[in-house]
């Protein structure tokens, strides 16, 4: 009897193929990343908002490196000020929810990833060997994973709203580019 490999990686790209065979666990662990993500964003959205006083000036006048000069001026601009300090608790509610649920989960993955990038680069800690890998880095890495593995299709709200119908099609099928928003 012929089996066929029902848990298989693969990817060509710029002439180099990476193949594997992920354990069978694999699945499950891909689904407490996106849960793990979620809360911890969720959590840190939540705080913000209970809190009633966030303020990120204070985070972006003590930024260091590539961005410290732009983000000094964006701390230095009260009209701005106001905006980020909703959009950045908002987006991690957001964010945190939609991985918890597994809906939009690649859209919610790219919001983590950029919001990340800019902690990242607001956090710059070049010390040492390896001073660039700091923990910004790995959760940005850990969005960008979860958005590769289409950890929403996996116990998650995308796999249904993939299948619904639309006019006798399947969404995906009526709007193939919500596959890069979906999974």
């Amino acid at each position: 009897m012929e089996t066929t490999p029902v848990n298989r990686l693969e990817s060509r790209l710029g002439g180099v193929t990476l193949e594997g065979e992920p354990h069978a666990l694999s699945a499950w662990f891909v689904v407490a990343l996106r849960l793990t993500m979620g809360l911890a964003f969720l959590g840190a959205g939540l705080g913000k908002v209970a809190g009633g006083s966030f303020d990120a000036s204070g985070y972006l006048m003590g930024a260091e490196g590539p961005v410290a000069g732009l983000y000094a001026a964006m701390a230095a601009n009260p009209a701005l000020m106001d905006v980020v300090n909703v959009v950045v608790p908002a987006t991690q509610v957001m964010i945190g929810l939609a991985l918890v649920v597994g809906a939009f989960v690649r859209l919610a993955a790219l919001g983590g990833a950029i919001q990340m990038a800019m902690f990242y680069l607001g956090s710059w800690d070049v010390a040492g060997p390896l001073g660039f890998v700091n923990s910004d880095l790995v959760y940005l890495m850990v969005f960008l994973a979860i958005a590769a593995f289409g950890a929403g299709r996996i116990l998650g709200l995308d796999r249904h709203i993939e299948r619904l119908e639309v006019g006798g099609r399947t969404l995906i099928e009526r709007y193939p580019k919500l596959r890069y928003l979906l999974g």
